[in-house]
């Protein structure tokens, strides 16, 4: 059983993250998009911006300031 405290132990440590907005580089826009629904599995990653139909792997998050 030590090895499932320890299990625990861990999952209690980490951080829960809200899910984040991405931003579009071209135009600011909040929603981007995954571009394909095979993204990250099979291909690599796009983003399709609904506003003015960027395409590509760069985005933009923001950050908090501490």
């Amino acid at each position: 059983m030590k090895i499932l405290d320890n299990i625990r132990d861990v999952f209690k440590s980490l951080k829960h993250k809200k899910p984040q907005i991405f931003f579009c580089p071209r135009c600011a826009h909040p929603k981007l998009q995954l571009y394909s629904v095979l993204a990250l599995w099979l291909t690599p990653q796009q983003y399709v911006c609904t506003k003015c139909g960027y395409v590509g792997p760069v985005y933009m998050e923001l950050e908090k300031a501490n």
